[in-house]
C-alpha cells in the first residue's frame, strides 16, 4: 500500500471542491477492489475515517436542505401531489450536477422520505461527473435499464455544450447529436416504462467564474445551453426549467430589472460557477416538486425542428 498522505492545500481542495465529484465506484464499478473504502480513500491520500467523515458531511447537508425546504409551506403541499406510486423506483441519469454528494437528487430524495409518510420510493442517482448525452447513452443499459425504473429523470446537456480550448470554434456534442441521444434515450426508456420522462433542463453558468479554474479545459457559455435547452422543450413529458431560470434572484424586483434581464445569482454556485451550491440545488428541487405536481398531464412542449446541422447518420 502506498504511504502518501495528502497536504493541508490537498485535502483543503478535496473537502472543498474535489471530493463531493469524485464517486469513482459509478465511473469504475467492475474494478476490483472498488469497493474497498480503505484503498479508495488512500488513492485520494485520506485515512478511511477521514473519508468517511466528509461523505457523511455531504450526505448531511443534502438532508438539512431538504428539512428546510419542507418549512416551506407551498413544498410540504406539492410533495402531497406527486405523480409517484408506492414502491416506485426513479432513476436520475445525468452529469456532476447530479452525480454530487449533495446534489438535487439526492436533497429531492430526502424531501420524499422525510415529507411524505409511507412513501415507499426506491431511488438510484446514476449521474456520473462530467457526463455528456453521449456518454450517458452508452452506460444506459446498466445505469438505468437494469434497474427496473418506473420514472426517469434525464439531467444532461451542461458538458455537451463544453467549447473545448483545442477547438474553440464547436460544441463538444453538436445540437444534432444531442437531438438524437435524447430521442435514443426517449425510446428505449419508453420501452420499461409506460410514465412520462422528466426533463431537467441544464441551468445557466457564470462563464466568467468558470473560466478562472484552471481545473477546466473547456469553457460554457449560456447561448449553447439555451440552444440545448429549446431541444428539451420539444420533448414529450415533465419538461422542468424551460429557459433555466431556476438560478436567478428570485428577490430582484421588477423595477431593478427594468434595464437588464437578471443573470444567475453567486450564491446558487460553487466557486467554479459551474456546479450549484446547496442552495442552487435547493432551488432545483423546488421547482422539479412545482413542476410535478401542477403539470397533472404532461403535454408535449414547443416543437423543435430537427437542427440544421442534423444528417442521420452523421459524425462530427
Amino acid at each position: 500500500m502506498c504511504d502518501y498522505k495528502a497536504s493541508k492545500e490537498e485535502k483543503e481542495v478535496l473537502e472543498n471542491y474535489l471530493l463531493q465529484f469524485l464517486n469513482l465506484e459509478k465511473r469504475y464499478p467492475l474494478l476490483p477492489g472498488i469497493e474497498n473504502k480503505a484503498a479508495m480513500a488512500e488513492l485520494m491520500g485520506l485515512e478511511k475515517e477521514e473519508l468517511t467523515e466528509l461523505r457523511e458531511r455531504f450526505a448531511s447537508n443534502a438532508k438539512e436542505a431538504a428539512i428546510e425546504l419542507l418549512e416551506d409551506g407551498e413544498v410540504a403541499e406539492w410533495i402531497e401531489d406527486l405523480p409517484f406510486e408506492p414502491g416506485d423506483t426513479i432513476v436520475a441519469i445525468g452529469d456532476s450536477l447530479t452525480d454530487d454528494l449533495q446534489s438535487w437528487f439526492n436533497i429531492f430524495q430526502h424531501v420524499l422520505e422525510i415529507g411524505l409518510e409511507g412513501a415507499d420510493l426506491t431511488f438510484v442517482n446514476s449521474g456520473v461527473s462530467y457526463d455528456t448525452s453521449t456518454d450517458a447513452l452508452k452506460r444506459l443499459n446498466r445505469d438505468v435499464l437494469d434497474h427496473d425504473p418506473d420514472w426517469v429523470i434525464v439531467a444532461l446537456g451542461t458538458f455537451d455544450a463544453q467549447r473545448l480550448h483545442v477547438s474553440p470554434d464547436r460544441t463538444l456534442v453538436s445540437l444534432a447529436d444531442y437531438w438524437e441521444n435524447l430521442n435514443t434515450i426517449e425510446t428505449v426508456v419508453s420501452e420499461v416504462t409506460d410514465n412520462p420522462l422528466i426533463w431537467l433542463t441544464p441551468p445557466p453558468v457564470i462563464t466568467e467564474m468558470q473560466q478562472q479554474m484552471r481545473l477546466f479545459h473547456f469553457d460554457i457559455f449560456e447561448e449553447d445551453l439555451s440552444q440545448y435547452r429549446e431541444i428539451l422543450t420539444g420533448k414529450k413529458g415533465y419538461i422542468v426549467d424551460p429557459l433555466g431560470e431556476r438560478m436567478k434572484d428570485k428577490d430582484d424586483s421588477v423595477e431593478d430589472q427594468e434595464e437588464e434581464e437578471p443573470g444567475p445569482a453567486a450564491w446558487n454556485y460553487l466557486s467554479d460557477g459551474l456546479h450549484p451550491s446547496l442552495s442552487g440545488h435547493s432551488n432545483t428541487v423546488k421547482e422539479l416538486i412545482r413542476y410535478l405536481a401542477l403539470a397533472k398531464e404532461p403535454e408535449e412542449g414547443a416543437q423543435f425542428d430537427t437542427p440544421d446541422d442534423y444528417e442521420a447518420g452523421a459524425e462530427d
